[in-house]
Formats: C-alpha cells, structure tokens, sequence
C-alpha cells in the first residue's frame, strides 16, 4: 500500500463515520516518523479537528481489541487520571474502527480520537526531584489501572502466548534469520517460558493496563510533575506492571532522552532508577517475584517487539539498526550487566 493512500483511507473512514454532515478542511500528517503506524490531523469547516491513527501493521482483531480495552480504561480511570488517556471517537455505543481493503488482499484499519491537552513535556534530562516525583506517579497511575483492571474487557493475547508464537514462527521459518540468530532466539525465548513459570507469571502476577512505551514525547504532565495526559498506544496491552519499568528506566537515566535510541539493558541498573523505583515501592509496594519479572519483561520486549514486530513495525532504518545491535549487545549484556540482587537489596526485599 502506497503512503500516499493514507490520507484518502482517512477520508473515506471519515465518510462512513460521519457521512456528509462535516467537510473535511485539511488532512495532516503528523507522524513521529519512527514507526509504520500514521497519525493524522483532520481539521473541519464547522467542527473540532479530530486526531485518526491508521495502520496496518499486526492483526485486525489484536488491533480492535487493543483500542476497545483502552477506550473502556479512559471512561473507568478513576480521579485524578479521569482525563488522561485520549478518548476514542465512538458511533452508536461501539467503538468506530475503519476497515479498509485492497484487491490484492492488503487492508488497513483506522481508529478516530478527540483532541487531547498538553502541558509540560518532561527535560531531556530529570534532575533527582523529578525522578522521585515520577516514581511516585506511576505507582499512583498503576493503582489507578489495578482498580478498575477487572472492569475491563478480557485480552485474548498474553506474553506467553506471544513468545509461543514467536518460537512457532521460527521453526516454520516464517521470520528470515541464520540458524545461529534462530538458536539465540529460541535460547532466550525458552528462558523467558521458564524463568516466567518460576515466578509463577500465569497464577501469581496481577495483569493490568500497561502503555509499554512511555518514551517522554507520548505524555505530559502538570507543572508540579503530575501525569496530565498520553496520546501513544502502540505498545498497549494486558501485562504486568513491571512491563511499564524499562522505558522509565530510560526515561530516568543519566544521559537522558535521545534522538538516536538504543535499548540497553543498562538503564535498568543505574542508581537513578534505583531511586524511582524506591519512591515507586513507597507507593504501591512490589514483590520480590513482580521483581525478579523484571529481566523477563526486558528480555520479552527485545523478542517480541525488537526481533519479532521490529521489522513491521519500525521504519527499516530503525529496525535493521536495532535487531543488529539485539544479537551484538542487547543479548550478551542481559546476562552480563543486569543484577536483581541490586533491585532487592535496594527495595529490602
């Protein structure tokens, strides 16, 4: 499908949604430019701009499922964060997604969202005051999400589920690697089945809302640090909290946010995160198993969303760049660099 499809694709999911009531005025792309997801602006002659995520990458019905669970959360999310998350645009009572399909058996799927405010983009780099008072708001957000977890839909799809199809699709050699890039792959992908099995993942750690990415450009927050509103839900899904831990563990570290982005597992060691997770633990205590989940949910999202969904889901440049330096760095430096004995003594655990 040709990008220059997208914006008539939006037009014609504008057409269905609203028939001919409101003229489209403009359609805008407003992309992050990183991933293969787009996102639109469309502004209107006599109404409000409306905010329209088209893609068509992944599964129609994980993608539906997906956007229904978080419009359900953004309707549930108890005070303060009643506001937070962008409201999807919904057509008589149901979530309006946008199916569109080509001849040759292409297809694309397109979700409407309401206008959401912005405050304050947090520094590229946080002093300790913000760490701390992150820390602290996430626990605060992640008790939000835990409260109204069972109010949500159910999510067909779970991390163990996802590696299962992982290591499907590499003995069917549905994903092109060399047969020492397979071995790495399935050796990982069998010690995140079982070391996810010992802290008893499936019975014993509680599933919640979890946004994945939490890079500083998908949310802002009030003057005084306080979430105030998150806009990105590529990465959504029904996991543990500690899933949410890595992307604050970049977000929180010393060198800060970058333009060129790697995903090392060092930032998970730093004292700086050590300290978020300290005013995290204050809040909304963990476990030592939610702990030792740690590392997995790290290890998972190389696999699934670094090795597996990287090449459709980032464009190529980021993609080839990233799944090289998974087998050159992010692999070897897992086991090299990362101590939980750091994280428990830190949380007296």
């Amino acid at each position: 499908m040709q990008k220059a499809d997208y914006a008539q694709i939006i037009k014609l999911a504008w057409r269905e949604f609203d028939g001919e009531r409101h003229q489209i005025k403009g359609v805008f792309d407003v992309s992050a430019k990183v991933s293969t997801n787009h996102v639109y602006k469309l502004s209107f002659y006599k109404r409000e701009p409306v905010f329209a995520k088209i893609s068509e990458y992944g599964n129609f019905e994980d993608f539906r499922e997906d956007h229904i669970i978080i419009n359900n959360l953004a309707n549930n999310l108890e005070y303060p964060y009643q506001m937070f998350l962008a409201q999807s645009l919904v057509k008589r009572n149901e979530l309006f997604i946008y199916r569109y399909h080509e001849l040759d058996g292409s297809s694309a799927w397109v979700v409407f969202y309401n206008p959401i405010m912005i405050r304050n983009k947090l520094p590229r780099r946080l002093d300790e005051k913000h760490i701390k008072k992150l820390g602290r708001e996430l626990a605060r957000f992640h008790r939000a999400c835990t409260n109204v977890a069972n109010q949500l839909p159910q999510s067909s799809k779970n991390v163990i589920i996802d590696i299962q199809r992982l290591k499907r699709s590499i003995h069917n050699n549905e994903i092109k690697m060399c047969d020492a890039h397979k071995d790495t792959i399935l050796r990982h992908a069998d010690h995140f089945l079982e070391n996810s099995d010992r802290v008893n993942y499936s019975t014993e750690i509680e599933t919640i809302p979890v946004f994945v990415d939490w890079n500083i450009g998908n949310f802002s927050v009030t003057g005084d640090g306080k979430f105030f509103s998150r806009w990105d839900y590529d990465w959504f899904r029904m996991s543990s909290r500690v899933m949410d831990f890595y992307f604050f563990s970049r977000v929180v570290s010393d060198v800060g946010d970058r333009t060129v982005f790697s995903y090392m597992v060092d930032t998970l060691m730093e004292e700086r995160f050590m300290m978020f997770l300290k005013e995290y633990h204050r809040i909304f205590p963990l476990t030592e198993p939610e702990v030792r989940l740690i590392k997995e949910v790290y290890r998972f999202f190389i696999l699934n969303y670094v090795v597996k969904d990287g090449p459709y889901f980032f464009r190529r440049y980021y993609s080839n760049k990233l799944i090289k330096e998974a087998y050159e760095t992010y692999f070897p430096a897992m086991d090299a660099n990362y101590r939980v004995e750091k994280i428990l003594k830190t949380l007296k655990l």
